[in-house]
């Protein structure tokens, strides 16, 4: 884990590096926003911390230039200020969480994992959600046709499997469609003696 500390207060930073140090993680240091921002645009991190006032930029600034590039990032905010709308307005650009000043280890470490942890997690759903979303697919639907087919070896056509499950035959065929393009299905041509070749799907088990 890597970890962004922007705080003009050279004690802190000291502080919050060791804090790093004690629980294993890699930290690089910004005495104000700009410079913040800078390292921020050179490097991966997985949380940042701000501080409240800074000359140059303050951490109102930072928060929000950092958000302009990155919605996923947690940005903890520090400050001995314990005024509500301070802290309304670090949540409107887009801040994570408040730590008050003086910090304590056990308190900062035990906030960074957790903010990493959800973050994480919030990243890898809406990534998720965004593949499906684009594809117009539904991941429950995508498992029962899947579910279908690998519980029936034997190749199916469209409309048999359509119903066999309960669902229209122009919803199966663009799942499976998306399934062919996956590679997870192969598409067998049937010849009948009689009419057109029919297509049966069967599951690809490579």
């Amino acid at each position: 884990m890597k970890i962004l500390i922007i705080d003009n207060d050279e004690s802190l930073r000291y502080m919050l590096t060791e804090f790093c140090k004690h629980a294993g993680w890699e930290s690089d240091t910004a005495e104000n926003g700009r410079e913040g921002i800078k390292k921020f645009h050179q490097d991966e991190y997985d949380i940042i911390l701000v501080d409240y006032h800074m000359p140059e930029m303050d951490g109102l600034q930072t928060v929000r230039e950092i958000r302009k590039h990155n919605e996923y990032i947690p940005i903890l905010v520090l400050t001995v200020d314990e005024r509500q709308e301070v802290a309304d307005k670090f949540l409107e650009e887009g801040a994570t969480d408040f730590a008050l000043k003086p910090v304590k280890a056990p308190d900062m470490i035990s906030r960074i994992k957790l903010h990493v942890q959800i973050a994480n997690m919030k990243h890898v759903q809406e990534e998720e959600e965004d593949v499906f979303t684009t594809k117009g697919i539904s991941k429950q639907t995508l498992k029962s046709i899947a579910n279908y087919l690998q519980n029936h070896p034997g190749p199916s056509s469209v409309d048999v499997i359509s119903k066999q499950i309960g669902l229209a035959y122009p919803t199966v065929y663009r799942y499976l469609m998306h399934l062919l393009e996956e590679g997870k299905v192969k598409q067998i041509v049937s010849h009948q003696k009689i009419g057109r070749p029919k297509k049966l799907y069967k599951w690809y088990s490579n």
